[in-house]
């Protein structure tokens, strides 16, 4: 964890924290002097988060698709703390299936969450983001940034998530609001957890990113603190990819 003290006084929304990337944003913001709201559909695990963290956690079950959850989730963390500095949009799910395959609903439910959630996340915190000349954070994927096979929804969602940002961005700068988003390659957490136990499908990934591994929580968690950091003042509408080398690459295997 960080040593130094960049969110002293200051409050931060994470969606998503009872696991994964959002977990470790929460806990990298509240080392770093934050106060924390923990939002997510997993009371066991927002428990856990919110004891691990201590008495700068406030958990509050909240469904990011859900409108009357998400405004609900705003007034507590106001009423709390006084005031909101950064919103980081995690909270996602995931389908993977072709667009033919399935109930269409299986398509819906990861944009209402994965895209919605994010949109209408920001829309609820916009006003109090003004206040303080805040920032937001989207968690997108590499995902958003190229299409991957049989992942028709997510790639939807996450690209859209992904111009979303550069347009929010352009619209609420001069209100001194920055908006950015990090764009993870493979990540190890529990949304992954069942990809530890397919050995060669692990291979190909790593054949694929140049530093040769996935990602751990912690490696994104960082970049996603400096982007809400005043060292990052003059960085908005930046898709930033956080991915080993991932998109560096043109897709060509190595030359021996």
């Amino acid at each position: 964890m960080a040593a130094v003290s960049r969110f002293e006084g200051k409050v931060v929304v994470v969606t998503g924290a009872a696991s994964g990337i959002g977990e470790a944003a929460a806990k990298r913001f509240a080392s770093e002097g934050a106060s924390v709201v923990l939002a997510d559909k997993d009371a066991e695990g927002l428990k856990r988060v919110s004891g691990e963290i201590g008495e700068r956690a406030a958990p509050r079950e909240t469904d990011v698709s859900d409108g009357t959850a998400r405004e609900a989730l705003v007034a507590f963390a106001v009423e709390r703390f006084g005031r909101i500095d950064v919103l980081v949009n995690d909270a996602g799910v995931d389908h993977l299936s072709r667009i033919d395959e399935g109930p269409f609903t299986d398509f819906t439910k990861v944009i209402e969450t994965d895209l919605y959630g994010v949109v209408h996340m920001s829309r609820a915190v916009i006003a109090e983001l003004r206040k303080t000349k805040g920032a937001v954070i989207n968690v997108s994927s590499a995902s958003g940034l190229g299409g991957d096979w049989n992942h028709a929804a997510y790639c939807a969602a996450k690209g859209a998530v992904t111009n979303f940002t550069r347009a929010f961005a352009m619209d609420e700068a001069k209100n001194g609001v920055r908006v950015n988003a990090v764009n993870p390659s493979l990540t190890y957490t529990p949304f992954t957890a069942g990809m530890k136990d397919q050995p060669a499908l692990i291979a190909k990934f790593e054949e694929r990113i140049p530093m040769g591994r996935g990602a751990e929580v912690d490696d994104i968690s960082g970049v996603i603190a400096f982007l809400a950091s005043e060292d990052a003042r003059y960085v908005t509408g930046v898709n930033l990819p956080v991915d080993g080398g991932l998109s560096a690459s043109n897709g060509q295997p190595a030359l021996s």
